[in-house]
């Protein structure tokens, strides 16, 4: 999953090689979303349609396996009901996420699809001890798959519907930047390349290996734990608030490229659900007024909203060039300022920027 639309690694190895072969690789520019209400719409129809092809395609297969008693194809059938059911948790999350903020929860409800990701990572896990249990049962109790050519066609079904499944949602997932979506999205990919393996497990039968089956469902089951621990990963990131260090760069970029900002002194990025949220310290001229120290953390604020995809707010706070950075705020805390005249009615030691777009706010100290 990435970050952003292109900040992404590039890196080498096999391991990279492979995921290329499984996941997108996109180097579109920007998918902006308008609101957060529409991801959610198009969200929630992504995963009741996916829902509605991976049930057809798990009822199909089990039938066959009611008849063939093949192991590989339980263990692919398994996967495939555990991850249309994975609709259910994303579906409560993105109903949630359309809840506007409270006073209690200021940031909205984003972070519930975050927590649907966790109950995705489970459900895989608990996916993959299901098809190691019954292929070790299997190896240890030998029995003779029956029903070859339905068997054969069971995994070219489970993979077809795994794959229409996978490429919508992980399309949909990219373009409202939802990371649980994607999440599942290569989860029902790799499903359908073990549905592949079931063709091959029919074809061992055919030959007479009474092992094939039981031994395509034990590499069944090492696909599992690798889309398992991929899924892990990006759900650990998301909810250790990291984001990608290009977007940073990129970032902190925007934000010295408008003209009077001398430098960047901090910039913080976080994913609340599919979107970003930004707190920035620019540092300007000293001798600035309060009105143009105002007008360039607007500017601020829309350069960044502008520049980075799917950023819904941003907060900048002004450091004068004589005092840059956070180190010297204690000492301004412990200055006397009795002598200084009183700040316009309206403005505090925080001042709020009302003039910019709706729910983007810049603030200026």
């Amino acid at each position: 999953m990435n970050d952003s639309s292109h900040g992404h690694d590039h890196g080498d190895g096999l391991g990279h090689r492979l995921r290329h072969l499984v996941t997108p690789h996109s180097h579109d520019s920007a998918d902006k979303v308008d609101t957060a209400l529409e991801a959610s719409d198009e969200g929630m129809r992504a995963l009741w349609i996916s829902l509605a092809v991976l049930g057809v395609t798990a009822a199909a297969q089990a039938l066959i396996v009611a008849l063939s008693g093949s192991v590989a194809l339980l263990g692919d059938t398994v996967h495939n009901v555990a991850d249309a059911l994975t609709a259910v948790p994303l579906g409560v999350a993105f109903w949630l996420g359309r809840r506007a903020a409270t006073r209690a929860y200021t940031y909205g409800f984003g972070r519930a699809e975050d927590l649907a990701g966790v109950v995705i990572v489970l459900v895989i896990a608990a996916s993959a001890l299901a098809s190691a249990w019954f292929a070790v049962d299997r190896l240890l109790n030998p029995q003779t798959m029956t029903h070859l050519p339905w068997v054969f066609a069971a995994g070219l079904i489970g993979f077809a519907g795994n794959e229409l499944v996978a490429r919508y949602r992980i399309r949909v997932g990219r373009r409202i930047g939802s990371a649980a979506l994607i999440a599942d999205g290569l989860h029902a990919r790799t499903d359908g390349f073990t549905s592949l393996a079931v063709v091959l497990a029919a074809a061992g039968a055919w030959l007479g290996w009474t092992w094939a089956d039981p031994v395509i469902g034990l590499l069944i089951t090492v696909a599992i734990t690798l889309v398992l621990k991929d899924a892990a990963r990006e759900v650990h990131h998301r909810l250790m608030d990291r984001v990608d260090p290009a977007l940073v760069d990129r970032a902190e970029a925007a934000l010295r490229a408008v003209p009077g900002i001398r430098d960047v002194a901090g910039l913080r990025l976080r994913w609340i659900g599919h979107r970003l949220h930004a707190e920035a310290g620019i540092v300007v001229d000293a001798d600035l007024s309060l009105l143009a120290a105002h007008a360039l953390a607007a500017e601020a604020e829309h350069r960044l909203t502008h520049d980075i995809p799917r950023l819904l707010s941003a907060t900048v706070h002004v450091d004068p060039s004589t005092h840059p950075g956070p180190t010297h705020h204690a000492a301004l805390a412990h200055t006397d300022l009795a002598h200084t005249s009183p700040a316009p009615a309206g403005h505090h030691a925080h001042h709020h920027a009302d003039s910019t777009p709706a729910g983007h706010h810049a603030h200026t100290h």
